[in-house]
């Protein structure tokens, strides 16, 4: 997934949106997500070389090292992140890799710049300039979504009547409330799920209240969207370079109920989804493909990002029973879980279905699901590659709260 004249140089930080969004160098996440951080640090070893290198907050152990070689894994070298100031290097970095660009990640990665290869030095995402907050918010993804609708007309595409609206006031949302019946607010600058306040019941509950007018007073605006009958999501993945986007792969991701993100199923659909849908969902990227690359590659995005990123997509019912998509819900500018399933998949037999899960349950840690798992669903392997069974992707340690593994 990447070319590699000398190391690159990753970072784990799905926090990034916040991080923009908040716009300071000094930006911190929450105690609970910071944790997050800490206990995935190593997922971007599922994207690396041998000759990389992964920022973490402490080594990982041998034996989680010495489980990953038995998947064929050759694991790359690790930086203790509080060494980054002391960090000497007599070869160039070909290029740094955060999982997500913001004012932050910039900071925290400054000591490491000068060693950059030319190449990445003169990239658009060597530095940060203001502008490039918007492509992180909701809104450049609203406005991607109604140029195709109206570009690329398709009777498969969401109805105008019900595409997103932005707002700043109460009585926008009261309104779009007695058009709509249900609805979805989301945050403009958040990820995987969090800042979405669902509005399923009215009258409306002042703490519901509190917390929608919260994003506003926070994030200057909220996207408001009708609350469609979910069938399934997907993703398509990109990559941008010098103004160039190419398709890399399809993701087939799911939610839960609130809109959280659960995890991703692996080469291909699940066996459970419904013919019809499963048939819908394989046909959108020949209608869909084609229109995203030509309006991303005219987009401002092209010009000013390199790197990978994902569209969002959500495929409904409307009322009358008829399937649909919204061809562009929501647009990361980041690394995310979709891309990284692409990688996953090859580390199990190729006709064998899986699923790419990350797990935190409050009052119980992944060292306990492992344990459970291992039991229950023994890991088999067949030249290297997962046939069936568990696999925890990353470190379980007595406390460790949040991980994510395989299951085949």
């Amino acid at each position: 997934m990447q070319n590699n004249s000398g190391n690159s140089v990753f970072l784990y930080n799905p926090t990034c949106e916040y991080a923009v969004a908040n716009g300071n160098g000094t930006w911190q996440p929450n105690k609970i997500l910071q944790k997050m951080e800490n206990d995935l640090a190593t997922i971007p070893l599922f994207f690396s070389l041998p000759n990389d290198q992964i920022i973490v907050p402490e080594l990982p152990s041998k034996s989680f090292l010495e489980q990953l070689k038995r998947i064929g894994i050759q694991t790359p070298d690790f930086i203790l992140k509080q060494t980054l100031q002391q960090q000497n290097y007599s070869s160039k970095i070909n290029e740094l890799r955060p999982w997500g660009w913001s004012p932050a990640a910039h900071k925290l990665l400054d000591p490491l710049k000068q060693y950059c290869s030319e190449d990445f030095k003169n990239s658009p995402v060597f530095n940060w300039k203001p502008e490039y907050k918007n492509y992180y918010s909701k809104k450049f993804a609203l406005g991607i979504l109604q140029q195709i609708t109206t570009r690329f007309p398709s009777d498969f595409f969401i109805d105008q009547s019900q595409i997103p609206e932005i707002c700043t006031e109460q009585c926008e949302i009261e309104e779009l409330l007695n058009k709509w019946g249900n609805l979805m607010i989301k945050a403009p600058w958040s990820s995987s799920g969090r800042g979405l306040q669902p509005i399923t019941k009215t009258p409306v509950h002042p703490k519901v209240w509190e917390r929608i007018l919260g994003i506003v007073k926070e994030q200057g605006y909220t996207i408001v969207e009708p609350y469609l009958k979910k069938v399934t999501d997907l993703a398509l993945q990109f990559h941008a370079k010098a103004g160039k986007v190419e398709f890399v792969g399809i993701s087939n991701f799911s939610t839960d109920y609130k809109g959280q993100y659960n995890g991703n199923n692996l080469n291909g659909l699940p066996d459970s989804l419904d013919r019809t849908v499963a048939e819908f969902v394989l046909s959108i990227p020949s209608f869909v493909l084609e229109p995203l690359l030509i309006l991303l590659t005219e987009s401002e995005l092209a010009k000013n990002y390199d790197g990978y990123f994902g569209v969002d997509m959500l495929i409904f019912k409307d009322k009358k029973g008829r399937l649909k998509v919204n061809p562009c819900l929501e647009i990361n500018v980041r690394h995310n879980m979709g891309l990284l399933s692409l990688q996953l998949e090859k580390l199990i037999v190729p006709d064998k279905k899986g699923l790419f899960r990350t797990f935190f349950k409050p009052g119980t840690t992944f060292y306990d699901l492992k344990a459970e798992m291992e039991k229950t669903h023994p890991l088999l392997l067949k030249d290297n590659k997962i046939e069936s069974g568990f696999f925890a992707l990353t470190e379980a340690k007595s406390d460790t709260q949040f991980g994510a593994y395989i299951l085949v």
